[in-house]
């Protein structure tokens, strides 16, 4: 393996120039996906490195369950450095479990919670809430139990066409699934720090997605920007950050963003220009991380099959 296994530990770092990139130049559908995609291969090929470097660490220890054979030193040499990253990579791979752990269980817990708060209403796509705290979000429950949950308040402060455009962005959340994008972008960062930059660039891309699609459905980006405008000067946010709402992310970007000319639609950006050349980036990192993950992986189970007796 040598020094490849460490490879995908860092090359989430090739994807720092997309990250801000994309939120400016590529249409905010396509920012979403790619960021995500990108972020979950990094995230998920780290970690299956991190776990091959944690077996090499794990065998030296006395009284392990593990083959004798795998603390043999032609087992510890495929690893550079055993003796130093085979031990850290134990802890570094605890803490990345139970941090990707709590972030389920957090996710978990505020749609169970969420949806619990609503059981006394009525099943219906909107959950309209008598409340003097003004806030809408979009909360997924999975087909027939998606609901656009509003209070009183909120719509008190929107005029007509600012409301449709509050339950256009809160219903193109739900169909999109967001929260998916949402949740693979965070489970991302905890695996890997260096994705963090990733993370905060999807919440704002997804924010941003909707806001076109309901732009598009209620024929008027204006009247969409009044919404989320007015939506930040009177909301204090959702009751819980894991949930979308309207005036979630940074409101200015995106006002100025639909006071401006749509973003043009397209699947790929030119290699010759700034977020083409990240893009490329990106993905050829990705790739790297993917190849060197794989062949880490399959280096390391010959070996270890080498070393265990029949």
């Amino acid at each position: 393996m040598g020094m490849f296994v460490f490879l995908p530990l860092v090359l989430p770092l090739t994807a720092w120039p997309i990250a801000r990139l994309a939120e400016q130049h590529l249409h905010p559908r396509t920012a979403t996906r790619l960021l995500t995609g990108v972020a979950a291969v990094m995230a998920a090929c780290s970690t299956l490195c991190l776990g091959l470097v944690m077996v090499v660490g794990t065998a030296q220890l006395p009284g392990n369950p593990l083959p004798d054979g795998w603390s043999d030193p032609e087992v510890r040499a495929a690893v550079p450095y055993d003796e130093i990253v085979g031990k850290a990579a134990i802890p570094a791979l605890v803490v990345v479990l139970v941090a990707c752990g709590r972030t389920l269980w957090r996710h978990g817990r505020v749609r169970r919670r969420a949806h619990r708060a609503l059981a006394g209403l009525r099943e219906t796509g909107v959950a309209v809430l008598p409340d003097d705290v003004p806030y809408a979000y979009a909360l997924p429950g999975g087909g027939r139990r998606d609901r656009v949950v509003v209070t009183t308040a909120m719509l008190d402060c929107l005029e007509p066409a600012e409301r449709r455009a509050l339950f256009a962005h809160e219903r193109a959340h739900l169909a999109a699934r967001h929260h998916r994008f949402l949740l693979a972008v965070q489970l991302a960062a905890r695996a890997n720090p260096f994705l963090r930059p990733l993370r905060t660039a999807v919440s704002y891309t997804a924010e941003r997605w909707a806001d076109e699609d309901a732009a598009q459905t209620v024929g008027s980006r204006r009247a969409v920007a009044c919404a989320i405008g007015k939506a930040a000067l009177v909301s204090r946010g959702t009751p819980v950050a894991t949930l979308a709402g309207l005036a979630a992310g940074p409101v200015p970007r995106r006002v100025a963003a639909l006071l401006g000319p749509a973003p043009a639609v397209r699947s790929w950006p030119p290699l010759f220009t700034s977020v083409g050349a990240a893009t490329w980036g990106a993905a050829v990192g990705a790739a790297v991380s993917a190849m060197s993950s794989a062949n880490s992986a399959v280096t390391m189970v010959f070996i270890l099959h080498a070393a265990t007796p029949l």
